[in-house]
């Protein structure tokens, strides 16, 4: 066998367990160490990424969840940082009557996410005052990030962070979604506020800070329009949510 045959077939026992992989290797005896060694390190991996779900389950449903995920998908990067791209549509299927628990996984993933994420310094209020805010374009950090959400998964993931008791499962209103950036090197989140998302999808689009009041205008009048995205554009400002404007 050559050294090439040989990693794969070790490589297909780690995954696979299955009796006929081991006897290409010789048999099992003594190496399952290392098929206990690589589940272990899959499962921490897991732990530590989705650590709020983890709470949320318990130890025993979620290993089992980790178990399962790992049997259907093998890792395929070269970072165990990747591995868990997949989980919260995994446990979505394992948990279909609570959605709480794919949201809540989701939170975790996308709070590493934006941890690592391109850093952008945050644009001083400052700035503003030598923007043309006929043509000025709104520039959110590139951390930012938009997860809509269907359940308060939001709180419940807060209590666990903090050890308080989470709040039940319970619905959240329709077209309510998760804003989550890097503020300097601390991952937070909030959501988003009436007309937010609109509003950071077309400055994301290119348009101009003036169009979008026309926008906003169309449905709540010219008035409440500059109202609603002045008031907008403070807060993202106070949160280092924007990173240019112009």
């Amino acid at each position: 066998m050559t050294l090439l045959a040989m990693q794969r077939s070790f490589r297909d026992w780690l995954v696979t367990g299955e009796d006929a992989a081991a006897e290409a290797l010789g048999g099992s005896h003594g190496t399952a160490v290392y098929q206990n060694n690589y589940r272990t390190a899959l499962v921490s991996s897991l732990a530590e990424t989705f650590r709020r779900l983890a709470l949320w389950l318990g130890e025993a449903a979620f290993e089992t969840a980790a178990a399962r995920y790992i049997d259907a998908r093998p890792p395929s990067s070269w970072t165990l940082d990747a591995y868990g791209e997949h989980f919260s549509a995994f446990v979505d299927g394992l948990y279909a009557d609570d959605p709480e628990v794919a949201e809540l996984a989701s939170i975790d993933w996308t709070i590493g996410q934006v941890f690592v994420g391109p850093d952008a310094e945050a644009l001083r209020p400052e700035a503003l005052a030598v923007a043309d805010w006929e043509t000025a374009v709104i520039r959110a950090v590139p951390s930012l990030l938009v997860m809509p959400i269907g359940t308060n998964a939001d709180a419940i993931w807060r209590a666990l962070a903090t050890g308080e008791t989470p709040p039940f499962p319970e619905p959240a209103k329709q077209g309510t979604a998760l804003l989550i950036w890097r503020q300097g090197l601390e991952p937070v989140f909030r959501r988003a506020e009436a007309h937010e998302c609109d509003v950071l999808n077309w400055s994301a689009a290119g348009e101009g800070f003036a169009a979008v009041c026309e926008r906003l205008a169309a449905s709540l009048g010219d008035e409440a329009a500059v109202t609603t995205a002045g008031t907008l554009l403070g807060r993202w400002l106070s949160e280092e949510m924007i990173a240019a404007v112009g």
